[in-house]
């Protein structure tokens, strides 16, 4: 599948007497009586190698153009007599689209992260940023095609939410108000006056309106944009992200974690299958253990062990850690580095967290100390998926939320689903960021992202 020209020509089996591409310079040098053109449109990591003759009637105009001009190209597919090379173009007319200064920030050398994010808008055009873009594009499709093929139906849920389905409260509030004349009653904003007549906010997470479908119609999932007010600098946190999450009707525990498994596997497999030479760029110049580490993860089962199992692992390990760790606390990344790089050496799925810091909507254990839920770490980005079975027992479920101290009418369709049919069922959340990390070896997600949304940073 090659979507654009000059991925498709780079593969041809035969010369091709006329051909017409449009695309960028990477590079331009001079020969005696011929200008050699690199040109990329974007499609591929290869360039296509363009001849221009001084033949040309604007030859003198095209030994001016520099790193990054686009330009229009009529010519011949010849066989290249160059190494590193199968074909390059014979031009026998190239028109100038648009010029580029001197003093274009990308040059042939190679740029940090730090400063190519200072210039977001044009990054997508170095061979690093290109590539991770075109694989975000791909796993993007993978997502939709494993579901599909599983007889999952997409649904759209909200991305403005009154609810908390996390209970964390980094929340971004949305309001029609003048925020320099809001109404006040008690010295309080008054919502009731807002545009939704309460408090409305952007969601951080489809799952609580995907449950509902899912009651409905089987297994759903929802792939969305989702938002989290936390004023956190991590290289695994931004303010906005994209989140996959399934809900299946009649899951279990067990069988949700089944499906996460598979799930990265799959797309894994896609990409290592579909984005071969993009992949590779990484694996030279990112993360030289990156497809040793994609192809265990492809093939091997993920270790599975309860969450108070992980703690009697990290505590017996007879290393020292930044954060002490005890049951009822939250692991931190540094302890889930040490269990799928150091003593697992893989992904692992940690499962029966305490309920003291577990959301409302995780079933409770019959031991009522932990919740039938799960996490997937895998190696580098640590946590990448989040899933549970769902609390569907309403006496259950009503009691959790007393225990939490939230308020049932805010809550009353979520509950109301308890009262008619309510079914076994369970979901995940998989951060489509950190798969991307995962898949590239990219450690900061503000370089997966094409215009990240971070604390103190909305340019572009």
């Amino acid at each position: 599948m090659f979507r654009s020209k000059i991925n498709r020509l780079l593969k041809s089996e035969s010369p091709l007497d006329k051909v017409l591409v449009k695309g960028w310079i990477r590079t331009r040098r001079d020969s005696k009586s011929f200008s050699f053109i690199e040109l990329n449109d974007g499609s591929c990591l290869e360039n296509l190698q363009i001849i221009a003759s001084d033949t040309l009637e604007n030859y003198s105009q095209i030994k001016n153009l520099t790193t990054g001009a686009s330009i229009s190209v009529v010519g011949k597919m010849m066989e290249s007599p160059g190494k590193g090379q199968k074909w390059e173009l014979d031009a026998t007319d190239i028109h100038v689209l648009g010029l580029s200064p001197e003093n274009y920030p990308l040059q042939k050398k190679r740029h940090n992260d730090d400063f190519l994010r200072t210039i977001a808008h044009l990054r997508p055009r170095t061979n690093k940023y290109g590539a991770t873009f075109r694989i975000r594009s791909e796993l993007s499709f993978a997502i939709h095609k494993y579901f599909r093929e599983k007889d999952f139906y997409y649904v759209h849920t909200p991305i403005i939410t009154a609810s908390d389905c996390e209970g964390a409260g980094e929340m971004f509030n949305i309001t029609a108000f003048d925020l320099d004349n809001a109404p006040k009653v008690d010295g309080k904003t008054d919502f009731s006056m807002d545009f939704f007549g309460k408090e409305a906010k952007l969601t951080v997470s489809g799952q609580l309106s995907a449950e509902m479908l899912a009651l409905a119609l089987g297994n759903v999932y929802t792939f969305g944009p989702t938002f989290r007010a936390e004023n956190s600098n991590t290289r695994r946190h931004a303010a906005e992200f994209w989140m996959v999450e399934p809900e299946m009707a009649f899951y279990d525990l067990f069988e949700n974690m089944d499906l996460a498994e598979d799930f990265i596997k799959s797309l894994t497999s896609h990409i290592l299958s579909h984005c071969s030479n993009d992949i590779k760029l990484f694996a030279n110049f990112v993360d030289k253990n990156l497809l040793s580490r994609l192809e265990k993860t492809m093939t091997e089962r993920f270790a599975r062990i309860t969450y108070e199992d992980a703690v009697k692992i990290i505590n017996n390990s007879g290393r020292t850690f930044e954060y002490d760790l005890s049951f009822g606390k939250a692991l931190q990344a540094e302890h889930e580095r040490f269990l799928t790089e150091i003593y697992f050496g893989g992904p692992v799925i940690v499962y029966h967290y305490p309920k003291d810091n577990s959301p409302f909507y995780m079933r409770l254990n019959d031991d009522h100390r932990t919740v039938a839920n799960m996490d997937i770490l895998l190696p580098t980005v640590g946590e990448i998926i989040g899933g549970s079975q769902r609390e569907e027992r309403l006496d259950v479920l009503v009691s959790r939320m007393d225990e939490l101290g939230l308020n049932q009418q805010d809550y009353w369709w979520y509950v109301d689903s308890r009262k008619f049919g309510t079914a076994p069922h369970s979901g995940f959340g998989l951060g489509f960021e950190r798969m991307m990390m995962f898949l590239t070896g990219i450690s900061n997600i503000r370089d997966v992202i094409a215009f990240p949304r971070t604390p103190k940073n909305i340019e572009f």
